[in-house]
């Protein structure tokens, strides 16, 4: 998110609330965050990365 003040998000802030992203912002950062990983997201995976520790847990379970 431009101007967005990613060194004050904590592990377990969740994304859309501390980073004021909409659906379609949040949908944008989970193809981002595929596209950029190599690794593939599925819908229902979705609810699991929405703080950084969320996604950091299914980064490193999911190594591609």
């Amino acid at each position: 998110m431009p101007g967005a003040d990613l060194a004050a998000l904590r592990p377990d802030d969740a994304f859309r609330d501390a980073l004021e992203l909409d659906s379609l912002g949040f949908l944008s950062f989970i193809e981002t965050l595929s596209r950029r990983t190599g690794v593939r997201i599925d819908d229902e995976d979705t609810p699991r990365l929405t703080t950084l520790s969320g996604c950091a847990e299914f980064l490193t379970s999911h190594p591609e």
